[in-house]
């Protein structure tokens, strides 16, 4: 597998954003991925019930296990507000179009993603969990704790969760962009 960055430019998060309107389940599922942080499998089995008049999303992460409880954001708790007029509790949020009641695949989220990045020209590595290190990698930037960004990924260690987000790489880049050999001026 292939590994994926977070989308670290404003501007192409907006593109992203603004691309996405053209679709309504996709820019949905967008939204659901940066602001919520979960894996796009968790994301996947979310059905109309889970996010209708809700204040948090009660996930068990599908590839470990654990129990996460998540605070809907009061931005996409409107876009969902609008977004699930006139569907049924039990429909998947994410649905197909292909059969009865099913959710999208990965596969077809990642299509989607990639589609995207082609259209805006988006040249970064990009896939299903660049939603989710989006997310990680923007409350860093917003002053969240890595401590708190570890506990919302629920990963094992800080150094995990900031390899994970790209942290330890930008703050390399920073280093070595800072570094000067010459003579400084008094």
């Amino acid at each position: 597998m292939n590994t994926v960055d977070p989308i670290r430019d404003a501007e192409y998060l907006e593109d992203f954003k603004e691309y996405f309107k053209a679709n309504e389940r996709n820019y949905v599922l967008f939204m659901s991925g940066i602001y919520l942080g979960r894996r796009v499998g968790d994301l996947l089995s979310l059905k109309v019930r889970h996010v209708k008049n809700q204040d948090y999303i009660y996930f068990r992460e599908e590839k470990t296990g654990k129990e996460a409880k998540v605070k809907i954001n009061p931005e996409l708790k409107r876009i969902y507000k609008k977004y699930i007029q006139g569907k049924k509790g039990y429909e998947y949020l994410f649905k197909s179009r292909e059969g009865d009641n099913k959710p999208i695949t990965r596969v077809r989220a990642w299509q989607i993603l990639n589609e995207a990045a082609k259209e805006i020209v988006y040249d970064e590595r990009i896939g299903c969990h660049s939603l989710r290190k989006t997310f990680g990698y923007w409350l860093d930037k917003n002053g969240v704790s890595p401590a708190l960004i570890q506990d919302l990924f629920n990963h094992s260690s800080i150094d995990v969760t900031k390899r994970y987000i790209g942290i330890n790489q930008d703050s390399k880049d920073e280093a070595i962009s800072g570094l000067s050999f010459g003579k400084k001026k008094r």
